[in-house]
Formats: structure tokens, sequence, C-alpha cells
């Protein structure tokens, strides 16, 4: 939670600097004709995002280097695995916009190491590598080239009451189907897995599946094959964790 408390700073820390920049770029906006605020927006979107995808580089180094598990013989063969994953998905920085698929195939790609981890203490890395993943993707919202995300506002009138019920609050007021997206923050599973896991049986068990898969919580790689937690449920699983912890704290005082 402290990694993510930090990302969350971070994160508003770009936008804050973002902020600035666009409020320069609007004084000059007033001098400029229309050909010489298409080259300036061209050329500073390019100088931005050189600039952060730098940034990113560097801290997947500083990250991965003090949060992996140290006492572990494959730390610098997983090290350089996820670097090389990750600095391929700062990559996109500099391309313009990135796609929702491009993103779910590095997403597949991220579960894909983590089902080849042969040891529980594995975990300990994935959740750090997920948590850098997740940190590259915000940035890309918050330099705004990442095609799936929406200009919103932090304003309670963009809160729809139906939307969150139907397709937040609803499909997770079951304990089993909170049970199931955990489990699969860090690794796929299988229905076997899911029902060893959940002490579900057949229908029983596909009923609480099929919950999270119309509301894109999680998905199927395949037809019978191996489910996954996708963007959204990973972002409502972290806003829990998030909301648990605020309120475990208020408990506490």
């Amino acid at each position: 939670m402290e990694g993510s408390k930090r990302s969350g700073s971070e994160i508003s820390e770009i936008k804050e600097i973002l902020e600035h920049m666009q409020r320069d770029v609007k004084r000059l906006i007033e001098n400029c004709n229309q050909q010489q605020i298409e080259l300036l927006v061209e050329s500073s979107k390019k100088d931005f995002c050189n600039a952060f995808r730098e940034y990113v580089r560097q801290d997947i180094q500083d990250n991965l280097e003090k949060s992996m598990v140290y006492s572990c013989h494959m730390r610098e063969e997983c090290q350089s695995r996820f670097t090389d994953f990750l600095e391929k998905n700062a990559g996109l920085i500099g391309q313009g916009d990135v796609s929702q698929e491009v993103i779910v195939k590095h997403q597949s790609e991220l579960l894909g190491l983590a089902e080849e981890a042969p040891y529980k203490k594995c975990d300990k890395c994935f959740l750090e590598v997920n948590a850098l993943f997740r940190k590259q993707i915000r940035l890309m919202r918050a330099l705004r080239i990442y095609s799936s995300e929406k200009d919103q506002h932090e304003d309670l009138s963009c809160l729809s009451e139906k939307y969150m019920v139907n397709n937040v609050l609803g499909p997770l007021s079951n304990q089993q189907r909170l049970q199931i997206l955990k489990s699969m923050a860090t690794k796929t599973q299988t229905f076997s897995q899911l029902s060893e896991l959940t002490g579900l049986k057949g229908g029983n068990l596909l009923f609480h599946l099929q919950k999270l898969t119309e509301t894109d919580m999680i998905l199927q790689r395949h037809e019978r094959g191996d489910y996954m937690i996708t963007e959204k449920g990973y972002s409502v699983l972290m806003a829990l964790s998030e909301l648990n912890c605020i309120l475990s704290r208020k408990n506490i005082s």
C-alpha cells in the first residue's frame, strides 16, 4: 500500500506539471497563428513524452532494485525479464495514441510471466511489477495518449448511481466474487482452482464468474481457458484496498 500511495503522489505531481504546461501553451496560443500552434503542440507533446519515458525507465530500475526478493537465486534473471517487459510497455509513451488492445496484450504477457513463477515468494516481485505496469498506464492517461481513457472531471455529478450499482457495487457485493477477483490480482486462475478456492461447484461457480465477466471485471482468455482480471477489475480492487486501509485507520483511531 505504501508503494500505491507513492505511485499516486507521483502521478499527481505529473498531472500538476502538465497543468502548468497547458497554461503556458494557452498563453502562447494568443500570439500564434494556426500553423505555429500545430507545430508547437506536436513538438511539445513529443518532448513531454520523451521526458516522461526517461523518468519511467529510471523508475523501473529504482523500484525493481529495492523491491524484489534479495535472497532468491533467480533475482538477476527475473529482474532482467521484468525490465525488458516494463521498458517495452514504457516505449508506448513516445508512440502517440495507445490502444486498449495493446494494453490487454501486455497485461496478458505479464500474466504469462507470472504463470511461470516457480516459488510462492515470487508473488512479492510480481506485485511490484504489476504496480509499475499500472503506474505506466496511469501516466499514459495523464498524458492523454491512452485511447480508452475519457476526459473526466473529479465531480460528484459524474458519479452515475445506476452504473456504479449495476457494474461495480452489485458484482462485488458477494464475498465469493470479491474473493475470486482478489485471487487474480497477480495470476490467472483455472475453473478448478477457483472451485477449490471458493468451495463452489459447477453451475454455482459459473454463475458468479458470469457476473464478473458481464461487468468486465474479469475475462476468459479463450473458450475453456484461464480467467484473468481486467484493467477495470484491477482498478476497482485497488480502490477497495485503499478504502479498506482508510476505514481501518479510522477504526483504530
